[in-house]
């Protein structure tokens, strides 16, 4: 019964790990710095209404501009802004977010 319990806990954490991995694949910040210049108009650390992402963690940047992208959330200006994103620029622009101090 003690071995059937590990393997069951390590197959969890096993595929909890591969579920969060590739969302922390590790974009290149240099190259999100010149695409995150639309994404600073609104979400610049002066901006009273819309979150800063200077310092994000940036597996939550990618996961959650991708949900944007999906419609897994619902903000149609968000949606409008991300749609032309491909895969390897969410990564970097979240790299270049996540690079920043935070404000």
């Amino acid at each position: 019964m003690r071995i059937h319990k590990r393997l069951l806990l390590t197959l969890a954490v096993t595929g909890a790990l591969g579920v969060t991995l590739p969302a922390q694949a590790g974009g290149d910040a240099a190259a999100g710095k010149a695409k995150a210049a639309s994404c600073s108009g609104c979400h610049a650390a002066n901006s009273p209404t819309n979150p800063h992402l200077n310092g994000q963690p940036e597996a939550y940047l990618v996961s959650a501009t991708k949900a944007y992208k999906t419609g897994a959330r619902n903000n149609p200006t968000m949606k409008a802004m991300v749609m032309a994103l491909s895969d390897e620029d969410i990564a970097n622009i979240s790299a270049y977010f996540a690079s920043l101090p935070c404000q």
